[in-house]
């Protein structure tokens, strides 16, 4: 009897993609097991043709053989070669085992063949400057890492040769072992000594990367780090990380992201704050004084008066928002610094001015001070001095 179309028998158009066909595979495998239909005397048969239709099409080499050649890519030549063996549920071989575990539990102990496969992630750190995490910048970062061979185009095979599907394994990359007989037979699966488990052999690998199909080098990079980033932030560059194996994509670059702590401005999220040193002249007189901003030199207006921890916000002139909506503000605290170097002149002058100070505020506040704290060796209450 012919054998149906592999299409047919999962019940799938010929253009299902992968996840199509395994499903319809778990579904057919629950509707038409043995186990399940104990009275159908076909049911052997059709759960064996089930297995062999999803070994086909489940896997890309073979179902592209398939679709080129139908049932004829996969009988046997003439001296034996070449045939595909799907094995039988009558002796309770491996492959049906693997059907069992994949309908009902998700995956399944056979193996496939090693189709493409994605490239490892590459990490590197940058560190950045304040003023850089401020405006964003353009830096390039230097990798060693595994790229597509130019040579065979990633094949592994000599130019002008072919990439064939191992005749022993059949492109799964490994092989079942069967000891015993009957029930009692052990099926255990090894890899493949032919193609050492990649499904796949090269006659003549190529010169260039020794049928690697990869060869390693040295780039340059160049990262663009938007505003407002903080330590910890990462970016990813899809694609440039390792190359793929067996055709398979790229892995990406991670970068991880470090910002130096700067010696005038503490920074707290979006917003920056300076202590700025005045003069006592500065901060009894008041001054117009300049002061450091991320942009520069800003001047700004010192009110009479002004005493240590008197603050002062610039708005705007803080850290750009990472969503790009705005920026923080820079914090300015005043400190006023007594000077610790006099000359003689400056010494008269200074006692010049504490002659004419009598009733100074200092001096009024510390005879308050004294007054409360005699009160308080009192007993009495500055309330009632008062009245």
């Amino acid at each position: 009897m012919a054998k149906r179309d592999y299409y047919e028998v999962l019940g799938v158009p010929r253009n299902a993609s992968e996840e199509e066909i395994k499903k319809a595979y778990r579904r057919l495998t629950r509707k038409l097991h043995p186990d399940v239909n104990k009275d159908d005397p076909q049911a052997e048969a059709k759960f064996k043709e089930l297995n062999e239709a999803y070994g086909v099409l489940s896997n890309p080499e073979l179902r592209a053989r398939y679709d080129q050649l139908g049932h004829a890519g996969f009988e046997p030549g003439p001296n034996g070669e070449g045939g595909f063996d799907f094995g039988g549920f009558g002796g309770f071989d491996f492959g049906d085992l693997g059907s069992i575990f994949e309908a009902f539990f998700g995956g399944s102990p056979r193996a496939r063949r090693k189709g493409p496969e994605r490239g490892a992630d590459l990490r590197v750190e940058l560190t950045l400057t304040l003023k850089e995490v401020a405006t964003g910048v353009v830096r390039e970062v230097e990798v060693q890492r595994h790229e597509a061979c130019v040579r065979c185009h990633g094949t592994g095979a000599e130019p002008g040769t072919e990439v064939r599907t191992c005749p022993k394994c059949g492109g799964t990359g490994q092989v079942q072992q069967v000891r015993g007989g009957g029930f009692a037979r052990l099926v255990t699966v090894v890899t493949c000594d032919q193609c050492r488990g990649e499904g796949r052999v090269v006659d003549r690998p190529c010169a260039e990367c020794r049928g690697s199909g990869s060869v390693a080098r040295r780039r340059r990079i160049e990262v663009r780090i938007p505003p407002g980033v903080e330590s910890g932030d990462g970016l990813r560059l899809a694609g440039q990380g390792e190359a793929g194996r067996r055709g398979g994509p790229p892995g990406d670059l991670l970068v991880f992201l470090h910002v130096q702590p700067h010696p005038i401005f503490e920074r707290r999220g979006t917003e920056l704050f300076c202590e700025v040193p005045i003069s006592i002249v500065e901060a009894a007189l008041g001054a117009e004084i300049e002061v450091p901003t991320l942009e520069g030199q800003e001047k700004v207006s010192v009110a009479p008066g002004t005493q240590t921890g008197t603050a002062k916000v610039l708005s705007g002139r803080g850290l750009p928002h990472k969503r790009g909506y705005g920026r923080g503000d820079l914090h300015l605290a005043f400190r006023v610094v007594t000077p610790t170097r006099l000359t003689a002149k400056q010494k008269e002058l200074l006692k010049a001015f504490a002659a004419a100070g009598e009733g100074s505020e200092g001096e009024q506040e510390r005879s308050s001070l004294f007054d409360r704290v005699r009160d308080a060796f009192r007993g009495r209450s500055p309330k009632a001095d008062s009245r």
